[in-house]
């Protein structure tokens, strides 16, 4: 297993990576010397008195590609995720195992692609439910954080926004929302930070939403009223609603 990792063409994220395999990891790296001009070191993994085998190496690369989208740190040079292999229960094991230690050794070496995004501190917890939908998260500075475990509808309505559509079809083709043996609903892998509410809600619930109008607190007040709670010290819930969150 190997990473190049360059500088990032979005000043959003803090690098730029490619995850890559194989059995002869040299002939890749030089034919990466060759075809990609962005990355300027490379991190190498081989296994040492411990066997792992095709299938075993290709399910850590998904793994790190899903870890990747979901921390959301990285810009990503890979293509789309073919989804994981599925492994005998002994292999899956070891290749946890395996990975385990390398999201240990990672952060040491410089790379945080593959660490979760951390709750910001005092955040308010938010909730939000729908048709075969439902989910926790918290706003952050850079957008809305959802948590692992969320539920997005297994379908959309049609009128859901094109942009709506694109990001949950990426989502779902790079592993990030996976669906559950029912079908009726896909489930979020690992704690996620869309760019808004908004961004959020529409996910999840398959469908146009405004986000602020969405995502509510224990109590039921809506994060708009908190935001203007915030500000005037007396929230209101508004007349209307938007499917655009540029609040």
């Amino acid at each position: 297993m190997y990473v190049l990792v360059g500088p990032a063409e979005n000043a959003k994220y803090e690098a730029r990576i490619y995850i890559g395999e194989g059995e002869d990891p040299r002939a890749r790296i030089d034919a990466h010397h060759a075809q990609k001009d962005f990355w300027n070191r490379v991190i190498l993994f081989t296994s040492v008195g411990q066997v792992l085998n095709k299938a075993a190496i290709r399910y850590l690369e998904a793994r790190l590609l899903v870890l990747a989208v979901t921390a959301g740190r990285a810009e990503l040079d890979n293509g789309t995720n073919s989804g994981l292999p599925v492994l005998e229960e002994a292999d899956e094991q070891d290749a946890e195992s395996f990975l385990q230690d390398m999201l240990i050794v990672y952060p040491l070496l410089g790379l945080s692609a593959f660490e979760p995004l951390e709750q910001p501190a005092e955040a308010e917890i938010l909730a939000l439910g729908g048709l075969c939908a439902e989910g926790r998260g918290v706003e952050t500075e850079d957008g809305f954080l959802v948590f692992a475990g969320a539920k997005a509808r297994g379908t959309t309505v049609e009128s859901m926004p094109s942009w709506a559509q694109s990001l949950r079809q990426e989502l779902i083709h790079s592993g990030v929302l996976v669906p559950d043996s029912l079908g009726d609903h896909f489930q979020l892998t690992g704690d996620h930070e869309f760019k808004s509410p908004t961004a959020a809600a529409a996910v999840l619930l398959g469908r146009s939403a405004a986000g602020p109008l969405e995502w509510k607190d224990s109590s039921g007040t809506s994060l708009r009223q908190m935001r203007e709670a915030a500000v005037t010290g007396s929230p209101s819930e508004p007349l209307g609603s938007t499917s655009q969150d540029s609040l």
